[in-house]
């Protein structure tokens, strides 16, 4: 088989419906939009929650208690099988992971997570880590010190 021999089995490639355009579509004249109104005009419709001007469920149900969603404390994860990229014996900051690219952003901190194997013997320093993490970096005689 050639580069310029390889087709697309039948079925996999296929027109995109092209609507109001003629009666050969068998979507011809209004489109399937029906008769006139907002949702038949061009652009129009309603936004999500929109309940044709009745005042939304979201604003009807009363708002009470505490919610912690803005302070709770986000961290930036890693794995341990992530940590298999640096040479034996370094000292793992958060600032080398994210020069790195293992990280994007430091957040609130950094957690390591247990998930994978560790062949090295590492130093790596932390906001926090999982039971598993911390065995397995100690394992291999490395050692996990929070920050």
């Amino acid at each position: 088989m050639k580069l310029n021999e390889l087709r697309y089995t039948d079925g996999a490639k296929f027109e995109a419906k092209r609507k109001g355009r003629g009666t050969s579509s068998g979507m011809g004249k209004t489109s399937s939009r029906g008769q006139k109104g907002q949702k038949a005009r061009s652009g129009g419709g309603v936004r999500i929650g929109f309940e044709g001007g009745q005042n939304p469920l979201f604003r009807r149900i009363p708002k009470r208690g505490f919610n912690n969603y803005n302070f709770q404390v986000k961290y930036a994860v890693i794995n341990v099988s992530d940590l298999n990229k640096f040479e034996d014996g370094s000292e793992i900051t958060p600032e080398l992971l994210k020069e790195m690219g293992l990280v994007k952003k430091q957040l609130d901190g950094i957690k390591v997570l247990g998930n994978g194997t560790l062949d090295k013997k590492l130093t790596v320093k932390a906001s926090v880590f999982s039971k598993t993490a911390k065995e397995k970096i100690e394992k291999n005689g490395g050692k996990a010190e929070v920050i």
